[in-house]
C-alpha cells in the first residue's frame, strides 16, 4: 500500500505542474488569433518550417475530405497569447494557403501553388484566390477550410517551463517529423526563446564559421547549430564521467544539458559564451579551418572537408582548457599532425563505432594534444 501512495502522490504533483486545457476551433478563428498577434510562431521556430509542396498540398486535401487533423499545441504566454509549441508544419500550411503567413523579415510568404493528390488529383496548381477564377478554390471551398475544426490543447501559464520541455519532448517522439538538431532546437524554443537567440548567435561567430567552414546544405539543415551544442555540452565534460554510461544516448545528454544550460541563470550563458569565442578565436588566429580536416602524411596537407572527429578532437580541447585556465599548445596545426600520424587515428578509424564510443576516445585524445 505505501507504493500505491507513492505513485498517487507523485501522479498529484506532476498533475500540478501541468495545468492544461483544450477545445475545438475553427480554421477561420485560428486565423485571425494569428492576424491579431495573439497566435505567435517565433522566428526562431519558423525557420523548422519545410513541408514540400505535396506535402502542404496532402494536408489541404485531408482538409477538404473532412479528414479529422492531429491537435496542435500552444502554450500560454505570461500576457495571454498562445505560443505554438507543436503543430508548425499544419499551421503554417494553414496560414500560408490563405496567405497569412508571414517570414521572418516580416514580408508574406509566397503564394502555396498545390500540387495535385491521390485523391484530388483537381488540385494541381491550385491557389487560394486570384483574379483567374479556374485556379482558385471555389468561394465553398475556401469556407469548407475555414470552418473546419483543429483541436487546441493548451499549456496554461501557470505550468513549469520543465514540463512544457518534457511535453515538446514527449510529442516528437512518437514519430519522427523532427531531426535530433531539429527537435533540440524546437525544444530550446520553447523553454528559452532568448537562449536559442543567443545559440543562433554563437553559430553566426566569424571565428566559428571561418573555421568550420561548413556547405550550405548543412547549414540548412543547421548542422552548425548541432556543433555550437556539441561543443557547449562537451568541452567541459567531467573526466571521471566519460563512460558509456553517462555519454548513452547522445541525443537525450545534449537535449537534457542544454535545457538545464536554457534554465541556468544568465551569468552561466554568457560564461558559456566568452568560452566559445575564446576557443575559436584562437583557433582562427594559431590554425583556422585546416584544423577541422584530415593531415594526409603522404601528401603533405590537411585534405578533404570539414570532418566532425576532427571538431571532437580539437575544438572541445581547446575549448576544455579555456575553460579551466590552462595554456594551450601554441602549435594546433603540428599537433593535428602528429594526432592524424598516430596507427588508431587511420583511415577506417571510426568506422562501425558509435558517436558515443567515439567520443570517449577522442575528448581525452584532445585535451592531451591541444596542452601546452
Amino acid at each position: 500500500m505505501p507504493n500505491d501512495r507513492a505513485l498517487e502522490t507523485q501522479i498529484a504533483e506532476a498533475r500540478r505542474s501541468i495545468s492544461s486545457d483544450g477545445y475545438p476551433m475553427s480554421i477561420g478563428e485560428l486565423t485571425s488569433l494569428y492576424r491579431n498577434g495573439e497566435l505567435i510562431i517565433r522566428p526562431e521556430f519558423q525557420r523548422l518550417f519545410r513541408w514540400s509542396t505535396l506535402q502542404k498540398s496532402r494536408l489541404v486535401e485531408s482538409i477538404l475530405l473532412g479528414i479529422p487533423l492531429p491537435s496542435i499545441f500552444v502554450a500560454q504566454t505570461e500576457d495571454g497569447k498562445w505560443e505554438l509549441v507543436d503543430g508548425l508544419q499544419r499551421v503554417s500550411t494553414i496560414l500560408q494557403l490563405q496567405g497569412e503567413l508571414i517570414d521572418q523579415e516580416g514580408k508574406p510568404y509566397k503564394t502555396l501553388v498545390m500540387e495535385g493528390t491521390t485523391y484530388l488529383p483537381a488540385l494541381e496548381g491550385k491557389v487560394w484566390q486570384t483574379k483567374v477564377s479556374a485556379q482558385s478554390l471555389s468561394e465553398a471551398q475556401r469556407l469548407d477550410i475555414k470552418r473546419s475544426k483543429i483541436d487546441i490543447k493548451i499549456i496554461k501559464r501557470d505550468s513549469s517551463p520543465q514540463a512544457k520541455y518534457d511535453l515538446f519532448h514527449r510529442l516528437n517522439s512518437y514519430g519522427t517529423p523532427l531531426t535530433p538538431a531539429e527537435l533540440r532546437s524546437s525544444l530550446l524554443v520553447a523553454v528559452s526563446p532568448e537562449f536559442f537567440t543567443q545559440i543562433e548567435e554563437m553559430a553566426q561567430y566569424p571565428s566559428f564559421t571561418d573555421c568550420v567552414s561548413l556547405s550550405e546544405r548543412l547549414i540548412e539543415e543547421r548542422f552548425d547549430l548541432e556543433l555550437v551544442t556539441r561543443f557547449l555540452v562537451l568541452h567541459n565534460w567531467p573526466s571521471d564521467k566519460l563512460n558509456n554510461a553517462t555519454l548513452r544516448d547522445l541525443p537525450k545528454v545534449l537535449d537534457d544539458a542544454m535545457v538545464n544550460v536554457a534554465m541556468s541563470s544568465q551569468a552561466n550563458k554568457n560564461k558559456l559564451k566568452k568560452i566559445f569565442e575564446a576557443t575559436f578565436d584562437l583557433i582562427a588566429a594559431n590554425a583556422g579551418q585546416q584544423l577541422f580536416r584530415r593531415w594526409e602524411t603522404s601528401k603533405k596537407d590537411f585534405t578533404g572537408s570539414f570532418l566532425l572527429s576532427a571538431f571532437e578532437l580539437f575544438a572541445l580541447g581547446v575549448g576544455y582548457h579555456i575553460a579551466n585556465k590552462q595554456p594551450v599548445m601554441n602549435d594546433l596545426l603540428g599537433a593535428a599532425k602528429k594526432v592524424w600520424a598516430m596507427p588508431e587515428m587511420q583511415a577506417g578509424f571510426a568506422t562501425g563505432r558509435s558517436t558515443e564510443s567515439r567520443l570517449l576516445d577522442l575528448i581525452p585524445l584532445g585535451r592531451k594534444a591541444t596542452a601546452a
